[in-house]
């Protein structure tokens, strides 16, 4: 993993109360990656995403967090100066909304989302951000969200997560087409089970594409092609926008990412179709095709099957030979 060059002290405010995140060196204005700033960042899994995606990243957390990649601050996230920033993301604590957590246990944690969105949104109407994403789970209370499921990205766990922005961004679609069941990674190490939970923090790890975190840290990381996927997006806003200096403009943007591998990326990380808030053109830019890669799945006698047509269901059979010798299978079967 490739860390950024940034190197971060907190340090007072303009208020004199909070620390501040913020970057000693300016770099080349013509050049410059747009800055985005982590809150909640735990071990750093969605800062990996955003800092592939383009940004150079600074996490905060309010606990010691030393499997962190990026530079790091350690402050409340509601107290920190958000100033120097384009993008501000943030993921408060899950538990209260998490299906793992016993419902006569949910009121024991705290809910952050309405004051870290109030706040973030008060940064982007004063000119602090542009952009802000808020990310958190299934059944939580973000607005108009969209979700990003890890099988549509082909990852080994599902994984679904929702995402909140100020602007317009692609979800993914769920394609729960694989014959092996997705990788839980969750639980603690004595609570794991053979056939539920990974087999190991390397399995686990294989799963989420994350090379760095214990388990601990693994089992509340959001998958770094999540965050990729987001990240591409918000570029694409800004260099159409002209939010940045410097950045490539959308359609540099839009042929970077329709490129089959793109920044060493592989195409099949490029997900085909997606879900979106609404009918913008944004979609254009970060898709490359309709129909998935061949491959993913296979016939009966192993083969890889063709890509699914743009409308219809995936063919089941390599060959007509092959359909034949299922039918027959069938009827001895039954008889």
């Amino acid at each position: 993993m490739t860390v950024s060059t940034l190197s971060v002290a907190p340090e007072a405010s303009a208020s004199g109360a909070a620390p501040c995140a913020e970057p000693t060196r300016e770099p080349t204005p013509a050049r410059r990656r747009p800055r985005l700033l982590d809150l909640f960042c735990g071990a750093g899994g969605a800062s990996a995403g955003y800092h592939a995606a383009g940004f150079d990243v600074i996490g905060v957390d309010i606990t010691p967090q030393p499997d962190y990649p990026f530079p790091f601050v350690r402050a409340d996230a509601l107290g920190v100066d958000l100033a120097g920033f384009d993008v501000i993301a943030a993921s408060p604590p899950c538990q209260r909304w998490s299906a793992a957590t016993p419902p006569n246990r949910r009121g024991e944690h705290p809910d952050l989302i309405a004051p870290v969105r109030e706040r973030l949104r008060k940064a982007v109407a004063a000119g602090v951000a542009w952009a802000y994403v808020i990310e958190n789970v299934p059944g939580a209370p973000v607005l108009d969200p969209v979700t990003v499921c890890g099988d549509a990205l082909r990852l080994g766990v599902r994984r679904h997560r929702l995402f909140e922005s100020n602007l317009p961004l692609a979800g993914t679609p769920c394609w729960h087409d694989r014959s092996a069941p997705p990788v839980a990674v969750y639980g603690t190490y004595n609570q794991r089970r053979p056939g539920r939970q990974a087999a190991s923090t390397s399995a686990a790890r294989a799963a989420m594409g994350i090379d760095w975190m214990p388990w601990p840290a693994l089992t509340q990381a959001i998958p770094p092609a999540y965050t990729h996927w987001l990240g591409v997006q918000l570029l694409a806003h800004a260099g159409r926008r002209g939010l940045v200096e410097g950045l490539a403009s959308h359609d540099e943007t839009r042929r970077r990412l329709s490129s089959p591998h793109t920044a060493g990326q592989p195409s099949h990380h490029q997900v085909p179709s997606v879900t979106t808030r609404d009918a913008t053109n944004l979609v254009a830019s970060v898709t490359c095709g309709a129909t998935p890669p061949a491959g993913l799945r296979h016939c009966r006698c192993g083969t890889p099957l063709p890509a699914r047509p743009t409308t219809g269901r995936w063919p089941r059979y390599c060959s007509h030979a092959c359909r034949q010798a299922a039918y027959r299978l069938r009827r001895a079967g039954a008889s």
